[in-house]
């Protein structure tokens, strides 16, 4: 009976300190050690787990911030677009006249009949009838002309005030000289038109 009792306790101390060695290994486990979850009790590596819910973490905040620059990025390219296409159609404008140079030429003459008397002599009133409508025509046109310059180089050097790096789109920098050309072109017409070096208005004599 004492061997016995001998050998139950020798087996129960041995199951016991198998068991705490157990409960310390797993206490103390490695990092690459297996770890099981609580909703779907499938077992994975635990320095797996923390390095894909960091990895997740890290791709979010990129996506967030690509995202946040893209739309910084579209909403400057759209401005600086809109100003180079507005300086290319003043530019048109400043060369063809436009419907508001048009009416104030027509005001202009009706305003040269009006003051004129039907016995002035012809080159009266071809001054005042359409000399100074001609004068107002091209007014208007320097006028365009000049808005469709400060548009363009408004929109041409943007980007040196903006965020260091961004390019500007290649369209947008060709449609503003254009603009910047045109607008050139109109301010240096309506100038040869209104000191009359360029299509004056015919003399009396």
């Amino acid at each position: 009976m004492a061997t016995k009792t001998a050998q139950g306790a020798e087996t129960a101390g041995t199951g016991s300190g198998t068991e705490a060695r157990k409960d310390d290994e797993t206490t103390t486990a490695a990092p690459g050690a297996v770890a099981e979850t609580e909703e779907t009790g499938k077992t994975e590596p635990a320095d797996a787990a923390g390095e894909e819910d960091g990895e997740d973490g890290e791709a979010g905040v990129r996506e967030d911030g690509e995202e946040d620059g893209a739309g910084g990025k579209a909403a400057s390219g759209v401005g600086q677009g809109a100003g180079a296409v507005v300086s290319a159609a003043l530019g048109l404008v400043s060369l063809t006249g436009g419907w508001i140079g048009t009416v104030a030429s027509a005001r202009e003459q009706l305003i040269g009949q009006l003051r004129t008397s039907t016995s002035a002599s012809v080159g009266t009133q071809l001054e005042e009838v359409y000399g100074d409508a001609w004068h107002t025509t091209a007014l208007w046109a320097g006028l365009f002309a000049l808005a469709a310059l400060v548009t363009a180089v408004v929109v041409l050097v943007r980007p040196a005030f903006g965020t260091p790096g961004r390019p500007q789109a290649a369209w947008i920098r060709s449609v503003a000289w254009a603009g910047l050309s045109l607008g050139v072109i109109g301010l240096l017409l309506a100038v040869l038109k209104y000191s009359d070096a360029l299509l004056a208005v015919p003399s009396a004599g």
